[in-house]
């Protein structure tokens, strides 16, 4: 489940429908009703907070969302997008690293999902982080 509160439009999560999950981005809330509007490979569809799952990021996703990965003498990562940063100290290790924008470093210190790096990058750079 995902706190209604942890999404803005933008956002990409997993909808589960009838058993089955589907990627998705969240098109409208409702904090009213508490349901999210998500848009899927087949429809648009509401859901309530309890039928959405976080995509945990790695380096898949990272590469959807166009980033560049580079591979540095010491063993860390580093991918680029633009001047924004994402440094793990080992490939994979998703779960103790940096971001930074310009002069804004964040220490993220345990494992994150997509929509949540998503808000870090809109509050960091002012532009959403979407895929082409």
């Amino acid at each position: 489940m995902i706190k209604i509160n942890d999404l803005k439009p933008g956002d990409y999560v997993l909808a589960q429908y009838e058993g089955e999950l589907w990627e998705g981005i969240v098109n409208e809330l409702n904090r009213e009703d508490k349901e999210v509007c998500v848009q899927t490979e087949v429809q648009d569809f509401w859901f309530k907070p309890e039928d959405l799952r976080p995509i945990p990021l790695n380096d898949a996703q990272l590469m959807k969302f166009n980033f560049e990965k580079e591979v540095l003498e010491n063993g860390a990562i580093k991918y680029k997008k633009g001047p924004f940063r994402v440094l793990l100290p080992a490939d994979g290790r998703f779960d103790d690293f940096e971001i930074w924008y310009r002069e804004d470093r964040r220490h993220i210190k345990q494992p994150i999902n997509v929509h949540e790096l998503q808000n870090h990058y809109l509050q960091m750079t002012k532009v959403e982080l979407a895929r082409n």
